[in-house]
């Protein structure tokens, strides 16, 4: 009987295959299913986060606070004309009284419609430069002729829900290095327990000539097949919750919910992810048996 058909033959019976069904095959696609989990939400989070930031860059809201409603308008007015004519502000727009009146209305009922009521005058405002310098000259301008105004930056008061979105994105990315980690544990104890297991055919294999490098391509070749399949059957299972959730968080029809989906790059990023545990695992268990066979065979 030659080499290559003793290490075909070896090939075929190491690490626990039996009735077509190898543990390693059912727990890598169980690593990759939570791998997959946790890394979508890292990226759906990631996007949102950018997007918010795409949003909020440049945005002021002017109050104008003044208790006089004549005063309070006649302010309003300088504030929006010196607005428009500032070469910095993209777009400037009043908001309109009803609205805010009708956006008070859960909180204040029938008064929030009140005349009387000393509502703030509102104006959104875009900038086309988004330096903190840029920002201060436009407040000069705008108190200047507004001294009741006041300025709020859009990235001040979302700044809050950003951090909690970064925290979110690494904690996202520390799970998938976890699992990632927790893989390479995994086949490095697969593949020690292979070697255990077969030891006489190891031997056998050695008598007739094969090295421990061709030894270890036989264990590396059979944990990739076996990580390759389950992270394929995991990361299947993964991307259809995902976009249930997804289908989920749609219907619910939030602006800011909107935010957390997942875009071209991201789904071959997920795509990739049994590919690159397999790469993975290949080069852990290879490590792991050129180290044992170096040291006990």
């Amino acid at each position: 009987m030659s080499v290559a058909m003793i290490a075909s033959a070896a090939d075929r019976r190491l690490l626990d295959e039996s009735r077509g069904t190898r543990a390693m095959t059912w727990i890598m696609a169980i690593m990759l299913f939570l791998t997959a989990l946790a890394a979508s939400l890292g990226l759906a989070t990631l996007g949102a986060a950018a997007l918010l930031d795409r949003q909020l860059a440049g945005r002021l809201t002017v109050q104008i606070v003044e208790p006089n409603a004549a005063q309070r308008s006649e302010q309003a007015a300088r504030a929006l004309a010196a607005l428009r004519a500032n070469p910095v502000v993209r777009r400037a727009t009043a908001v309109d009284q009803a609205k805010l009146a009708s956006l008070l209305r859960p909180w204040l009922g029938a008064d929030g419609a009140d005349p009387d009521l000393p509502i703030p005058a509102m104006i959104d405002v875009d900038l086309r430069d988004t330096g903190a310098a840029a920002v201060a000259r436009v407040g000069d301008t705008v108190r200047a002729v507004a001294p009741a105004a006041r300025i709020d930056r859009h990235e001040s008061w979302m700044s809050p829900v950003r951090d909690f979105m970064g925290m979110v994105t690494w904690l996202a990315a520390a799970l998938v290095l976890l699992m990632a980690a927790a893989t390479a544990a995994v086949v490095i104890l697969a593949a020690r327990a292979g070697l255990e297991t077969h030891r006489d055919t190891i031997e056998v294999l050695h008598m007739l000539g094969s090295t421990d490098v061709q030894v270890a391509r036989l264990f590396q070749r059979r944990i990739a097949i076996d990580t390759l399949l389950g992270g394929v059957i995991g990361t299947v299972l993964a991307i259809g919750v995902i976009a249930l959730v997804g289908m989920q968080i749609a219907a619910l029809g939030s602006d800011l919910l909107a935010g957390l989906s997942l875009g071209t790059r991201d789904w071959i990023v997920l795509a990739a992810l049994p590919v690159g545990f397999a790469l993975l695992a290949t080069f852990a268990a290879r490590q792991a048996v050129l180290t044992t066979l170096g040291r006990y065979l």
